[in-house]
């Protein structure tokens, strides 16, 4: 017979009860030992002039995971420094203001930018959340710190890729603008390595699939040092053909690469789908 909360054994979510539990105790150990390598020594012991600080209590920490929130007991300590300077010591393991797992902040994302608005995010996420704290202003520090990362992969120098082959589209998903989604282009380049690995190389947002716009995404791919790929396959759009066949302005480091490039026919379109799902698939 099956025990429960009536019969006094294993309730509902005692399995994750003891997860937490333990979670909590691994969590603890891991920042204990963080601890006793930046003092030089393990609590009591006496090590002389190798002891680098001393402890002095600890402090409750709640710490969001993807089994919930889990409350901590975060030591503290005082470290010197070299020249003589006492300082207080911080974690780098859990650092000072974080308050959420990197998957927790991975999963609130994801859920926000398939447009759920923060409301609505809470209850979609409560189960992970288990009442820990999300506001708006938590909601949005993830989003600049997401918008920055974005901005600096948009930036990277491409060259140690050597790229050999490019597929470039227009992909149309429904994006939140305001209160309404609607279907925005949004401008794709993929990459295939000599060493037959694929990369995701360019995303960017366009008004329109025009002859400008997969300019502007090519003389980026050359400012990252793209080098000359063999062949670009495409879907027969005049603005991108145009766009490869331009070798840009006369300075150098701003040109267009000159690429040759394959037609992708409306006919051959459903083949070309598949291959395309399979390439982003991995």
């Amino acid at each position: 017979m099956e025990s429960d909360s009536r019969s006094g054994g294993p309730g509902k979510g005692a399995l994750e009860e003891v997860m937490r539990e333990r979670i909590r105790v691994t969590i603890e150990s891991i920042v204990a030992e963080e601890l006793e390598a930046a003092l030089g020594a393990a609590a009591s012991q006496r090590v002389g002039p190798v002891r680098a600080g001393y402890r002095h209590g600890k402090r409750a920490r709640t710490l969001t995971t993807s089994l919930g929130a889990t409350t901590i007991a975060m030591p503290r300590a005082r470290i010197e420094d070299d020249d003589g300077r006492r300082r207080e010591w911080h974690s780098r393991m859990i650092p000072r203001y974080q308050r959420r797992t990197e998957r927790v902040d991975e999963a609130i994302l994801g859920v926000y930018l398939s447009g759920t608005n923060t409301r609505r995010l809470r209850g979609a996420l409560s189960p992970l959340l288990r009442g820990a704290p999300l506001s708006k202003d938590a909601v949005s520090r993830l989003v600049g710190r997401l918008r920055e990362d974005f901005a600096a992969w948009a930036k990277r120098d491409l060259g140690e890729l050597k790229i050999r082959y490019l597929f470039l589209d227009g992909w149309y998903p429904r994006v939140r603008i305001g209160k309404k989604r609607v279907r925005v282009p949004v401008l794709v380049t993929l990459g295939v390595c000599a060493n037959g690995q694929r990369v995701v190389l360019d995303l960017r947002l366009a008004g329109v699939e025009s002859e400008q716009a997969w300019l502007d995404a090519v003389r980026s791919l050359a400012a990252r040092n793209l080098g000359a790929p063999i062949l670009a396959v495409i879907d027969g759009n005049p603005g991108l053909a145009a766009a490869l066949r331009c070798n840009g302005p006369s300075s150098r480091s701003n040109a267009a690469p000159t690429i040759s490039y394959g037609i992708c026919w409306p006919r051959r379109r459903p083949i070309c789908v598949r291959n395309w799902r399979r390439i982003i698939g991995g």
